[in-house]
């Protein structure tokens, strides 16, 4: 009669490494792990391609918002501006227009939306702007995106691939802040931010899922879509906060937030 019992030991004496190997498979298979790869990658990039003495950079920073906290994977400080760089480390074909709400991954036959990263960073440059001490044409959004990804469409110049976010950086030669500026507002981010611990990264986490969870969702009361918290870009309202059906333009439905 066959031990079945001993025939799986000596299986799993024989086979033991490969559980590692698939443990450290899964991991790099987790989009938490792609995304922080992605920031290390385009955070050496910086240091070795935009001069330390012109370009100060800060990377994770999360900083509190009216409606919980905000996380940006980069910022350069310089006499050129202020530059606040939102990574994207994807694979396969990018979709999308500036002002559309989600974007398209597209990759063999399977195709995913994800949040405009234009309209992301938007949020990290409202922040800021509320935060410091500079005017808010000194503070520019770019959008990296790294891994083997392509654009299918023609993207703003703001949006750029690889390495070309060094070069877009590097064009802007019009001097916005003096060099106390420039050190008044590293200052400033550095007693606003919170502190990079696993704490802070975990309540962010929570605030989020908070804030998205279906449950608890706000409605349109005209078409019964999701209400959005959007902020106003420009008019008298410009800067404010408000919810916005995320049907627009096809439903132009808001409400003042409470």
């Amino acid at each position: 009669m066959l031990d079945y019992a001993s025939i799986a030991y000596q299986a799993l004496q024989t086979l033991w490494w490969l559980i590692p190997i698939a443990l450290i498979i899964g991991v790099f298979k987790k989009s938490w792990f792609k995304g922080m790869q992605g920031e290390v990658m385009v955070k050496y990039a910086a240091k070795f391609r935009l001069a330390a003495g012109t370009y100060h950079p800060m990377h994770n920073l999360t900083l509190p918002t009216p409606d919980g906290s905000t996380q940006i994977d980069h910022v350069f400080v310089s006499r050129f501006g202020i530059f606040v760089v939102e990574t994207k480390n994807m694979k396969g074909l990018i979709l999308g227009k500036e002002h559309q709400a989600q974007w398209t991954q597209q990759f063999f036959k399977r195709s995913y939306l994800f949040q405009n990263p234009l309209r992301q960073n938007y949020k990290h440059i409202k922040a800021l702007e509320l935060a410091l001490d500079v005017p808010a044409e000194a503070i520019h959004s770019v959008i990296v995106f790294v891994g083997a990804s392509t654009f299918k469409s023609t993207m703003p110049v703001n949006v750029t691939h690889g390495w070309g976010f060094i070069g877009y950086i590097k064009s802007f030669r019009d001097v916005l802040l003096s060099e106390a500026e420039v050190q008044n507002t590293l200052a400033q981010i550095t007693v606003l931010r919170l502190k990079p611990t696993r704490k802070t990264n975990r309540r962010h986490v929570k605030q989020l899922k908070a804030r998205f969870d279906p449950r608890t969702q706000k409605k349109c009361p005209a078409c019964g879509h999701n209400m959005v918290l959007r902020t106003a870009q420009r008019g008298g309202y410009a800067g404010r906060t408000f919810w916005g059906c995320s049907a627009y333009p096809s439903c132009r439905q808001v409400q003042a937030v409470s």
